[in-house]
């Protein structure tokens, strides 16, 4: 069995404000265009660094799902329109790296839901994602979202939803589903989102990444 690097994730909680922080997209298996969305989180990290007063890198890792080095990354990113397969022992480390500290976000770029629930459930058999209330804080950080996720894109026309996943009472797991956050982070003539749009989605963007560090 792969032995996992579980130094420095006890630190995690300290480490928004820190230099030489990273955040990293999730490369995953099945199919799913896992790398969708170049310009979203490059856009999030500057707009974080300039507006909460983070020291973020701007450089974006990369890593795969099953690697040891997503230990190095207390914020984690999964995107896509289509399937992800996790295998097992790729689900034992992302389910190490999320009881140890790490954060998922994930976003659905449309087409994604079905495959990940499906996946996730896999990481946490005896937890179902459930909706956020309004209430929460990750809606109530550096930015007010008093009626939840902004809805960024149409997809089927539905409210936009914030689901979680906790693991002993503890958000480890964030999703946006119906919102779109990813496109909404893309550099705006990407998808012709309008500034305000824009705006929006980075705000919550944000808020999600100064929750992640302080929870």
């Amino acid at each position: 069995m792969k032995k996992i690097p579980f130094i420095l994730l006890l630190l995690f909680s300290t480490m928004l404000y820190s230099q030489n922080l990273q955040i990293a997209l999730l490369k995953y298996n099945g199919g799913g265009d896992w790398y969708a969305n170049p310009t979203s989180l490059p856009n999030l990290v500057k707009f974080c660094n300039k507006n909460l007063g983070t020291d973020i890198s701007e450089d974006i890792a990369t890593v795969e799902v099953g690697s040891e080095e997503i230990f190095n990354y207390p914020f984690v990113h999964i995107t896509g329109h289509g399937n992800i397969i996790l295998n097992r022992e790729e689900v034992e480390n992302l389910r190490k790296y999320l009881i140890a500290g790490g954060f998922l976000e994930i976003s659905d770029n449309y087409g994604l839901d079905k495959y990940i629930r499906r996946e996730m459930k896999k990481v946490f058999p005896g937890s179902d994602f459930v909706e956020l209330p309004f209430n929460h804080p990750i809606y109530h950080q550096k930015y007010d979202f008093p009626d939840g996720l902004p809805k960024i894109h149409e997809h089927d026309g539905k409210d936009a939803q914030g689901f979680g996943i906790f693991y002993k009472g503890k958000l480890v797991v964030f999703y946006d589903y119906e919102c779109d956050l990813g496109d909404g982070w893309e550099d705006p003539e990407v998808h012709h989102d309008t500034q305000e749009k824009h705006l929006e989605a980075l705000k919550m963007g944000a808020n999600i990444i100064q929750y992640a560090f302080t929870r």
